[in-house]
């Protein structure tokens, strides 16, 4: 990558910079907040849940903070919303194959967690194997 110089400090050209950290925005979007992620590994862990389910097993999440996270990922593709003609009307989210593709970013994450944990605040997390 070329940089211009301006004494000691290497400026990137902004057009090769911004080229770089565009699609890193949009992925920061996607994981953004508090409840993505936790949405996102449960269902990746479980394949599909129920409303009721996921605002249990994602604890602290209010039903309609749970239904804003889950039409958001629905739109992204991560995860499909089936609605089954039942009475009462059932409504179940699974991950989407292309949601599974998320599981090495948050094993990746899960792994960078544990060893930012054991330099930083010099706590051993536990090894949970495949995350």
């Amino acid at each position: 990558m070329k940089n211009k110089e301006k004494g000691d400090i290497k400026i990137p050209l902004k057009e090769h910079f911004g080229n770089f950290i565009v699609p890193i925005r949009d992925s920061l979007d996607v994981f953004s907040g508090k409840w993505k992620i936790p949405i996102i590994t449960a269902l990746n862990f479980y394949e599909t849940c129920g409303f009721k389910e996921l605002e249990t097993i994602v604890e602290g999440i209010t039903p309609k903070m749970l239904s804003k996270e889950l039409k958001y990922l629905e739109e992204n593709l991560l995860i499909t919303r089936k609605v089954e003609d039942t009475r009462p009307i059932t409504v179940s989210y699974s991950i989407t194959e292309y949601g599974r593709t998320c599981e090495s970013v948050m094993s990746e994450l899960y792994r960078w967690g544990v060893e930012h944990r054991k330099k930083v605040f010099k706590i051993e997390g536990k090894t949970w194997g495949k995350c």
